[in-house]
Order: C-alpha cells, then structure tokens, then sequence
C-alpha cells in the first residue's frame, strides 16, 4: 500500500507540472550575467534641495546580445542590471573604485534598493533592478534588488564590477562587468522637478 500511495503521489505531481498535455519545467534565470557592455550616467547634486549635497549616478549593464537602435530602443535577448541611484562625495563625478551597500541612506557608496512606485495612476519601478529579455517574451521578467552590494576597481580606465545582490523573491545575483564604462554628463539638462521618474528619497 506505502508503494501504491508512493505511485499516486509521483503521478500527481506530473499532474500538477503539465501544461497543455506536456511537461512543464520552471524556466530558471541567469544568476550570474556576464554584463560585455554598458555606461554610467551623472546627474550631479540631483537632490540638493532635499537636503542631500552627494552626488548621484545611474549606472546601466547588459549582456552581449542586448542592442540599442537609432531610436534609443534596446533589442535584443539577455539581461539589463540598471542601478539607479548610486551616491558619490559631493566632489566625485565618476563612479569611484569602493564596494557599494544597497541601503537608502543616501550616503556616499551606497545605491537605493529597487522599489515599485505608483506615479499618476502607473507603476514604475525606481532603484536597483534587472530586466529578463527571453526568446518566449511571456518568460521575460524584471526583479527587484532589494539587498547587497557590489565592488567596482579600476585598472587604468577598465572597469571591472563585481554584484553580490538580492532580489525581492531571495534569489541571489551575482554579475561581472569588465571593460571601458563610458560616462556621460546629464547634470546640466537634469531638472529638480522630475526627469527621471522616481520618488524623493528621504535623504539624511
């Protein structure tokens, strides 16, 4: 009787996994993306007026068959890991070499937690998180890093960027990133009202 019982458990269990007559197996994400490519973003004393004289960058990586077109759209299957707000000295315009705690104090080395934000009526996500480009777009996804670090060094203008997150559903991600990270200069267009949508962290 224990090994019919046995039987029935294990064929309910197919049961349960089937989808449309076949088998169905939990698609697994990439844990450890090796980013090829990808860019930082300066966006100055974003939030002096709310008290806070850091300065802040964004930092955006990608897989190798990610692409942007012409019109600034990405294309592509892969990972995106976009770090949004990532906070330096108030005299640092480039991302610095120092590991980086995923907290919202504000304070220099730290990058803010990725959160969902409700603005007007639609829901963006703000902070730390990674997109999921698949081949079947219904099993592409975006989690949120809610926990972590991750360690930038330096070797002469190389960049090599080690992640050591956690998303909001305890997945661990880990990530490297090796090569030249262009900078670009958003400071002098960003405005204080709001081009990026995002809330105002309460920043000590």
């Amino acid at each position: 009787m224990k090994k019919h019982n046995g039987l029935l458990l294990l064929f309910a269990a197919l049961l349960t996994s089937c989808v449309g007559g076949q088998l169905y197996t939990p698609l697994v994400y990439e844990k450890n993306p090796q980013y090829t490519w990808g860019y930082a973003e300066f966006f100055g004393d974003y939030y002096i007026d709310y008290g806070n004289k850091n300065n802040v960058l964004s930092v955006s990586l990608f897989t190798d068959s990610l692409k942007i077109t012409q019109l600034g759209a990405l294309t592509g299957l892969g990972q995106y890991l976009f770090l949004e707000d990532v906070f330096q000295a108030p005299t640092d315009t480039m991302l610095q070499a120092g590991t980086y705690q995923v907290n919202d104090s504000g304070l220099p080395f730290t990058v803010a937690p990725g959160k969902n934000d409700t603005v007007d009526n639609e829901v963006y996500q703000i902070g730390a998180y990674i997109s999921y480009y698949e081949y079947n777009t219904s099993n592409s996804t975006l989690k949120i890093i809610t926990s972590g670090s991750f360690t930038v060094s330096l070797s002469g203008n190389i960049y090599n960027i080690a992640c050591n997150f956690k998303t909001s559903d305890n997945m661990d991600l880990k990530g490297n990133f090796t090569a030249v990270l262009p900078h670009i200069d958003r400071s002098i267009a960003a405005s204080k009202a709001g081009v990026r949508k995002r809330p105002v962290y309460s920043l000590k």
